[in-house]
């Protein structure tokens, strides 16, 4: 009879043990999958930075360009009439609105 019962506590303590190592397995492998989900999305952010500052120092320099060649005031034309549009005095401006 006590034989019987070190056996079934032996059974028991073997089961929870490989129990306790499914879960730990499941656990890590879960982290993992977690882990890189968070990866690829951090990658997707810092190429979606990369591309805004390539195009943040192309502006840069186009600007810098355009202080450099001294076509400050014809600079500043164009982005007063396509920005803000502004026209000179008398001047008319049409727009087409048929859509071709």
């Amino acid at each position: 009879m006590a034989e019987r019962k070190r056996k079934q506590k032996k059974g028991f303590s073997a089961l929870a043990v490989r129990i306790g190592l499914v879960c730990v397995c499941i656990y890590l492998c879960v982290s993992l999958v977690f882990a890189q989900i968070d990866i690829v999305s951090k990658r997707q952010q810092l190429e979606n930075l990369t591309h805004q500052v390539a195009a943040q120092e192309a502006a840069n320099t186009e600007l810098q360009r355009t202080l450099d060649s001294g076509d400050e005031a014809a600079y500043m034309e164009r982005i007063a009439r396509d920005k803000l549009g502004y026209v000179l005095p008398g001047e008319h401006i049409y727009v087409d609105m048929s859509g071709d």
